[in-house]
Parts: C-alpha cells; structure tokens; sequence
C-alpha cells in the first residue's frame, strides 16, 4: 500500500507540473513580441503613414490589435496578412479590408512581405503599449523653490535689520551734533565759520589754457562719435525680427541636419536664395504634426510651444490635420526679411555658393546654433573687400580659371589667387 501511494503521489505532481508549464507557455504567447524591437521597426516602416495615437494617411495604431478582435473579430493571422499584402487581402473580397480601403480614398498600403512573423508581432506589441502620462512637475523642482524661497526670507531679514541699524546710527549721530553744538553755545564758544572759497567750476573757466584744451578735446570727441554713428547708418548686423511663425534653426539645420539648400534650393542656380514655400514645409510637417515631450519642454523655457507653431503652419498652407487634407483656404505668411544688401549692390548667391563652394555659415553665421536666426555679419562695404583679399579661388580641376590662373600667376609671382587679384575688389564687380 505505502508503494502505491508513492506511485500516485509522483503522478499527481507530475500532472501539476505540466498544468503550470503550459499555463507559463500560453502566457508567454499571450506577450509575445518586443515593443523595442517593434518600436525600430515600426519608425523603419510604418511611421511614414501612421502614429500610435492619430489619424494620418493610415489609421492610428495603438490597441489595434484589440480593437479589430474585439470589433471585427479579426486574428494577428489576418493582420500578418493584411500588412504582407493588402491588395490581395482586398482583392478577395474581405468587407473589412474593402471598407477601409474606401474609407481612406482609395489609397493603397504599400507591402511589406520582407517581414517575418516574428517582425510583425513586435510591431503588435509596441502598437499593444499604453500610451505614456505626461511627466509632472517633479518634487526636485517644488523643493529647490522652498529652498529658494526660504534663502529670500532670510536676506530680506539681514537686509532689514541693516537698513534699521543705519537708521539707528544716522539718527545717533544727528543727536550727537546738536548737543554737542547746544554745549558750545552755553558755553560761549565760537564755532569756527567755514572759509568761502572760489567755486572750482570757476577757477575752471578762468583758466583759458584749460578751456581751450577742453573745446578741442569736445570737438574731438564729438567728430568720432557722430562718424561712429553715421557709418552704422544701414548696418543691421544682430537684427533678430519676430517672425510670424517660429522657425528654429537649430532643431532643423542642427538637430535634424537638414541642409540649408534644401530648403534655399534657388541659392544654387539664382542670385537669391529665396524664401521657402509652405510647400517645402509641409514635406515634413504633413506627417510631424508635434515634437518630442523633451524638444517641446526646451521650447517652454524659452517661451515656444513647437506644437502651437506647426498649427499656424498648418492654419497658412491650409491643411486640414484631421482629414489629412488640404481644404484650399490658404494664407499668405508675412516673413520679416533678415538680411538686406542697399538696391546698388549686386550680390550673386549661385556664384558664391556653386562655383566658389563658399559655405552658408561663412555669411549668416552658425546658423544650426540659432533659435531665432539674427544677422551674424556686418556685410558692409569693408567686410565684403576683406573677403575678397583672404580668400583664395579654387582652380584646381576648373578648366574655366585655367588660362585666367596662367597669366595671373605669373603677374602676380604666386601660385594661389585670392578673388581680389582675379578683379574682385573692381568696382563693377557689386555696383552697377
């Protein structure tokens, strides 16, 4: 009998442990897919047309798969599908997939049949994330202002107690005067009387050696102060404008590394560099409609809400963010211009920028540093001439300087030109 028991005994724990080993499996396949895998692959791939939490030129993806089970009565193998192959999916005659084809105006999904299961069921579970709370004002911040606030009490009462004791001191001394001047008149002593002397103003102007030097040293001063002036007359070098809508420099040409000609494609063919379309804008932004929480938290400090200015964006090429549209009500933006050479000055961008290979930042600055974009030069008269004598003309592999670089060079006995010796400082050059 006791072996018996033994034998059931090992039976019923054997049973229990395949219950729990396949309960342990099916919550396992219940988790199954890595959101940090699937969030990479779902920016690689998905990003372009969709976001987790808004409709663009696809439907909003968080809890998708839950909401097509639980409304559709759809699996992941119809997902798995869908994604591979979307026009098959339709072509069969599936209603939902037919319903959401037409309810997107016809626009197909492209496909992705590279991707493994495995692939897919990482996306599923970045897709299956809760959507994360906005962070709260931390408690470090509300201590460090007790804190501060605590350090304020404290000075204004030193303060206070210092300006009492000064009071306290002046009003002693003021005491101390007058006894000390009621005792001399009981007793009959003279206080002596202050001795009247020539005002220095006028032993000033007495002194005609001393006025005339102060006249020429006036005039002087006066003639560098009123030519200091007149030659800023036009110079607006730090001009930094409000612009209709905030545009940050820096997020774009130096976080994202958009190149400035990307946006400044005529600086390349014309004499301008242009003002950007709400078109080239909207390359981006039909899809970027907020910023990251930490891009928009750099904003408020400066007191830029980043999401408020990608909506005047939007409210000026007309673009409905909703039905991810264009609703042809546009308005015109009324940019502030930055930098402005006189109407007799000739400047040629595609010159510089094309055939001289100058830089962006050699004229307007560092420019992926700027929030607000200022005027970083003078582009005076003067600073464009000193350009012209330091900068040296690439010849090499130009056939056009060829001959030109010949006959200069042995005119000059150098082997590098700079523009001015090849005529850069000649009138006609900028003035015509």
């Amino acid at each position: 009998m006791e072996k018996v028991i033994h034998r059931k005994l090992g039976k019923n724990i054997l049973r229990l442990g395949l219950i729990i080993l396949l309960a342990f499996t099916t919550a396992l396949s219940a988790q199954e897919g890595d959101p940090a895998k699937g969030k990479s692959l779902f920016n690689a791939n998905c990003a372009a047309c969709h976001q987790l939490d808004k409709k663009m030129t696809g439907p909003a993806l968080r809890h998708v798969e839950q909401r097509l089970s639980d409304n559709e009565g759809l699996d992941r193998d119809w997902i798995h599908a869908w994604i591979r192959n979307s026009a098959g999916v339709i072509k069969s005659g599936d209603a939902y997939a037919n319903k959401i084809y037409n309810e997107f105006g016809g626009a197909a999904m492209t496909a992705f049949p590279q991707l493994s299961d495995e692939d897919l069921n990482n996306i599923l579970a970045y897709t299956a994330e809760e959507k994360a709370a906005p962070a709260a004002a931390t408690a470090s911040a509300g201590s460090a202002t007790a804190t501060s606030s605590e350090g304020g009490i404290s000075n204004e009462l030193i303060l206070g107690a210092l300006a009492i004791l000064f009071i306290l001191l002046a009003t002693g001394l003021y005491i101390v005067n007058k006894t000390l001047r009621r005792f001399a008149l009981v007793q009959n002593i003279e206080l002596p009387k202050a001795t009247q002397r020539t005002p220095l103003w006028k032993a000033f102007i007495k002194n005609q050696f001393l006025m005339l030097v102060t006249a020429i040293f006036f005039l002087l001063a006066s003639a560098y102060f009123v030519f200091g002036y007149l030659m800023q007359i036009g110079v607006d070098q730090g001009y930094e404008p409000v612009q209709p809508i905030h545009y940050s420099h820096r997020i774009h040409a130096g976080d994202n590394g958009i190149d400035c000609k990307y946006c400044h494609s005529s600086a390349r063919v014309s004499k301008t560099s242009g003002i950007p379309s709400l078109n080239v804008c909207m390359n981006c932004h039909k899809s970027i409609y907020e910023v990251a929480p930490e891009t928009l938290a750099e904003g408020k400090k400066i007191g830029v809400d980043y999401n408020a200015e990608i909506q005047k964006l939007y409210a000026a090429a007309g673009w409905d963010d909703a039905e991810q549209k264009y609703t042809g009500n546009s308005q015109p933006v009324k940019w502030v211009r930055i930098h402005n050479l006189p109407d007799f000055v000739y400047f040629n961008h595609s010159q510089h920028v094309t055939v001289a290979g100058v830089e962006c930042q050699t004229c307007h600055g560092p420019v992926e540093e700027m929030e607000v974009m200022y005027q970083h030069a003078p582009l005076t008269m003067g600073w464009c001439i000193e350009c012209h004598r330091t900068t040296n003309v690439n010849v090499k592999d130009n056939a056009y300087y060829t001959k030109i670089h010949e006959e200069l060079s042995k005119k000059y006995g150098v082997d590098k030109l700079t523009a001015a010796q090849m005529g850069g400082l000649e009138c006609g050059k900028c003035h015509y």
